[in-house]
């Protein structure tokens, strides 16, 4: 079996002990335009063998990190995000953090729902992505990627966006009626902005959603709905990090990577997944 980070940890890190649960899921449903989400996991994992053990002044592995087995991603939507929600609640349940990596964006209900139920509290999502992912449904499917936080929002899970640069009318008809909080791409991008305050209601327990589209073209290619005018990388995290502090990160998920044979942005994706770790480590 393949392991996040195999490269460098040391025994003692990668025992299922470890703060961090990587969950690789390889789904690949509902893509609507470019595809390959299902060969991102192992790309992370294969990339993740070149990092270095620090990231922004932290060593994320020293507190653990035990890579699970690859979901099985066969059957109906409904069946495989039950299946990620029993793996995530349990994770949570043992005082730990999941990291999904997929995979299609479909994927974070499950993953998210799992958390919640684990915590029977409050939680919110903090969602970095081209797209608002608010449709009711899309091409027929309530389970579709573009409908994710829709779902979320139906289960009462609150939303904060940061990036979005593509989205209909009922999207942000979505966003009124459920009280969303966004900053899209536009506001971030030409005001350079690098931080942005949460509502003060916004729940304290965070899950952090991290589409790779949320990237600009130029930096994140190797996705299956690439949208000019996104974030820098550093722009991308450091949103999350200001959205953590004083928060606790409950779980997170990387989402859409398609590779396309350049190994820069397996790369990519692999540091944002341990710099996502190393701010939920730090908040």
């Amino acid at each position: 079996m393949s392991v996040f980070l195999d490269s460098e940890l040391t025994s003692d890190e990668r025992n299922e002990d470890a703060r961090f649960h990587v969950i690789p899921v390889p789904l690949e449903r509902t893509v609507s335009y470019g595809s390959g989400t299902a060969k991102g996991p192992a790309a992370i994992i294969e990339a993740s063998n070149e990092l270095e053990r620090t990231t922004n002044g932290h060593e994320p592995c020293a507190a653990g990190i035990f890579t699970q087995a690859p979901l099985d991603c066969t059957g109906d939507l409904p069946e495989v995000m039950e299946r990620l929600a029993a793996r995530t609640e349990r994770v949570v349940a043992e005082g730990r953090i999941p990291v999904t990596l997929g995979g299609e964006h479909s994927l974070s209900f499950g993953a998210v729902m799992g958390v919640a139920r684990a915590l029977g509290q409050p939680i919110g999502v903090v969602q970095i992505d081209a797209h608002a992912d608010l449709r009711v449904a899309y091409q027929g499917n309530k389970h579709s990627h573009a409908s994710v936080m829709h779902l979320l929002s139906e289960e009462g899970i609150r939303l904060a966006q940061f990036g979005v640069r593509a989205l209909c009318q009922q999207e942000m008809d979505s966003r009124d009626s459920n009280g969303v909080f966004y900053k899209d791409a536009e506001e971030l991008v030409v005001g350079n902005l690098y931080e942005v305050d949460l509502l003060d209601d916004f729940p304290e327990l965070v899950y952090v959603s991290f589409d790779v589209d949320g990237l600009d073209p130029s930096l994140m290619p190797a996705t299956g709905t690439p949208v000019p005018g996104g974030l820098g990388y550093y722009q991308a995290v450091r949103l999350v990090e200001h959205a953590l502090k004083g928060r606790t990160c409950v779980g997170l998920d990387v989402v859409e990577l398609a590779p396309d044979g350049n190994a820069a942005w397996d790369f990519t994706t692999a540091q944002i997944v341990y710099r996502l770790m190393a701010a939920c480590n730090a908040a």
